[in-house]
């Protein structure tokens, strides 16, 4: 990984804690990612929320700015739900998964399958409900690369809970291959 090369980051949620798509969870993990979007030599660019786990697109330097990045980011988030829950321990599995994008069409299927896999999920019957054209629980609200016009609702009241890419490809060089539908979804997702 290199600054050039943003990565995609997986993080799932230990087996018996409640469900992350809700309100008061979702409130939660936004503030967290607001606060921590720019730390440990990374940036977060864009994220989904899913019942049991987390993807997120970052930006950073190097390898271990990443491993540094994404283990402050999850304990910033385990301490906000674990303080919603009233609770103590581990919120994530040990460990998480991640896959460096080194090409304008592999950061462009990330990001549709980023904004579309609640859809998928739904699809499957997994307890998850997308009853808007885009995913409120993701960045996509934020996103400026939707082909049609996208407005949600008091959104300027909410703290941006992610940042601008500097990368090339994740500003421009995805956009070569076409601007995303708001109803486009993955072959892989």
């Amino acid at each position: 990984m290199s600054d050039r090369e943003p990565a995609h980051v997986t993080l799932k949620l230990r087996s018996g804690l409640p469900r992350l798509r809700q309100r008061a969870e979702y409130a939660a993990l936004r503030a967290a990612f607001a606060r921590g979007k720019q730390r440990f030599g990374c940036r977060l660019v864009h994220y989904a929320v899913l019942n049991d786990h987390l993807h997120l697109v970052v930006e950073g330097t190097d390898r271990a700015a990443l491993r540094r990045a994404v283990q402050g980011l999850s304990i910033r988030l385990a301490r906000a739900l674990n303080r919603l829950w009233r609770r103590k321990g581990k919120v994530f599995a040990d460990r998480y998964h991640d896959r460096v994008l080194k090409t304008p069409r592999e950061v462009r299927n990330v990001l549709v399958y980023v904004f579309g896999n609640a859809r998928h999920h739904a699809a499957m019957g997994r307890m998850v409900a997308v009853p808007a054209a885009i995913d409120t629980f993701t960045s996509a609200p934020w996103f400026d690369g939707f082909r049609e016009r996208v407005t949600v609702r008091g959104l300027e009241t909410i703290e941006r809970p992610t940042t601008d890419a500097r990368s090339w490809l994740l500003r421009t060089g995805w956009r070569r291959h076409g601007l995303l539908g708001v109803h486009e979804s993955s072959a892989t997702a």
